[in-house]
């Protein structure tokens, strides 16, 4: 994990995926893993996850996922647009699962939580995970590092193509995406020495 301090008392943390395994082995429900998962695997933001609907999900026709955020934030400075995001499979099986055992409708949320309620969530989740694993720089993690985390991952670990990355995580310019894809992940950065014998 690498932590960068900002403005007044906040920091960016740059998780790895294993320390977002560490914080989903953390939490205490279903519900609290899909947010994570969320944030994480499907790049939404705290504001967005309360809006996902059973009704959002769709297949497309070559059988992946697409979650339509209904209004994600715009990146370019207007009121907002939908966006088509990604939806892994798995995270898919978790949120029909989690549908079917908690008999939701199609049109109510997966996660009846206000945007400060995600945010607690994953502050919770951030100190039981502190506590589980002794390193309390999980206590600085927030909703918006699972998100960099999302974005790091296609960006520099995969190396896709930011054009998608920008579409299907609701970026709207390339200086919006700049700051994740200019910081290689410690597996870059060792994989990176390692090629030269050093």
């Amino acid at each position: 994990m690498r932590i960068e301090a900002t403005d007044g008392n906040e920091h960016k943390v740059w998780l790895t995926d294993i320390e977002i395994e560490d914080l989903r082995r953390a939490t205490n429900s279903q519900r609290d893993d899909l947010i994570i998962q969320l944030g994480a695997f499907v790049g939404l933001r705290a504001f967005e996850i309360p809006q996902v609907r059973p009704v959002n999900v769709k297949a497309t026709e070559s059988g992946q996922y697409r979650l339509r955020v209904r209004s994600g934030k715009d990146t370019s400075g207007s009121s907002g647009k939908p966006r088509d995001a990604y939806l892994p499979d798995s995270v898919e099986r978790d949120l029909q699962r989690f549908q079917n055992e908690h008999n939701i409708a199609p049109k109510d949320s997966f996660i009846n939580l206000t945007q400060p309620g995600v945010r607690a969530v994953v502050r919770r989740t951030a100190a039981r995970t502190a506590e589980a694993t002794g390193d309390a720089d999980f206590e600085k993690v927030s909703t918006h590092d699972l998100r960099r985390r999302f974005a790091q991952r296609l960006l520099v670990d995969e190396q896709m193509n930011p054009r998608v990355v920008m579409a299907v995580g609701g970026w709207d310019s390339f200086a919006a995406i700049e700051p994740y894809l200019n910081a290689p992940s410690e597996e870059i950065i060792d994989e990176a020495f390692a090629e030269v014998g050093l």
